[in-house]
């Protein structure tokens, strides 16, 4: 499979830590401490879900090489969704008028970028479809307690659309060389460690200890699994994109994995933890970077649980 075209998008509005004090009581000193977010960005009152991810198209349709219509499978990743019935994939199949796609919707909580990563494999695979969109958006905001001294301050709002086909169209294109995700509801806090309910409380993480302790296992053992299995050494690495959910998960992760901190790519001090989108948010960032047969690790940890990893080469 390849990545043909990345875009991301991000709201203007910049919440500092500064805001939360007056909220809960908790300040930036703590915030930086426990985090490592420095701010984040929020939806205006006109910006949801659906349409952050209708901008991140809006930026990827200038890397195209294919028309729109030729999409035949459109897959929403998000576990903040606008609308529980109209999906974000069907949201924008509308928008853009994208007449013969398969739709719907994923839900793995933070893992839910890499999991729809593996079902376009599995279409492409069956032969069911051939060009692919994910949009991953997250609307954080629109479920956050701010009142929550425990995790209100983690929360970010973002949103990227990631085209996929197996056929190579320029030198951006980047190859999907392996996926990998596990369901991990049997450990742990499990459901309980980090949940979003509408009817109680919104987004609330009561077990934060558990889901540390946890990403940090499951994030590392998904990323030597991956390369392990397709022969490549750690030292082969190039770059390393976590979840973004907690600079000191992304710190310890790293230091176990024996990463130098400018191999690994982040940007939750500016943008808080945004979710499923996180990761793709960060790759679709860093695409200057990119040189030919850079290898990059993608490894997640989401709540529910889940874990999984993905491995990309730029060709």
């Amino acid at each position: 499979m390849i990545i043909n075209s990345i875009a991301h998008y991000i709201p203007d509005i910049v919440i500092p830590n500064e805001y939360f004090f007056g909220n809960c009581g908790i300040s930036n000193e703590e915030i930086i401490s426990k985090s490592g977010i420095k701010q984040r960005r929020r939806t205006r009152l006109n910006e949801n879900t659906n349409s952050m991810a209708i901008e991140a198209v809006n930026k990827a349709l200038f890397q195209m090489r294919f028309s729109l219509n030729e999409i035949d499978l459109i897959i929403g990743a998000t576990y903040t969704p606008y609308d529980t019935a109209g999906t974000l994939a069907h949201a924008v199949q509308k928008h853009f008028n994208i007449c013969n796609a398969k739709c719907f919707a994923v839900d793995s909580a933070c893992s839910s970028f890499i999991n729809a990563i593996e079902i376009v494999d599995c279409y492409f695979a069956s032969k069911k479809a051939s060009k692919a969109l994910i949009v991953i958006s997250e609307n954080n905001s629109a479920y956050c307690d701010d009142s929550d001294k425990n995790s209100c301050f983690l929360w970010g709002d973002g949103a990227a659309a990631v085209f996929i086909t197996n056929q190579r169209y320029s030198a951006d294109d980047i190859e999907i060389i392996d996926v990998n995700t596990t369901g991990l509801g049997h450990i742990g806090k499990s459901i309980d460690g980090v949940y979003v309910r509408p009817n109680n409380g919104g987004i609330r993480m009561p077990f934060g200890k558990d889901v540390f302790q946890n990403a940090c296992t499951y994030m590392i053992r998904e990323t030597e699994q991956i390369l392990n299995k397709n022969d490549v050494l750690l030292n082969q690495l190039k770059y390393f994109i976590p979840h973004q959910a907690n600079v000191r998960i992304t710190d310890y992760v790293a230091k176990k994995l024996n990463l130098e901190p400018s191999r690994v790519l982040t940007n939750i001090e500016q943008f808080g933890n945004t979710g499923s989108a996180s990761t793709p948010i960060v790759l679709s960032q860093n695409m200057g970077k990119y040189k030919q047969n850079d290898l990059i690790v993608i490894s997640v940890f989401g709540g529910g649980y889940s874990s999984g990893a993905v491995l990309l080469r730029k060709l």
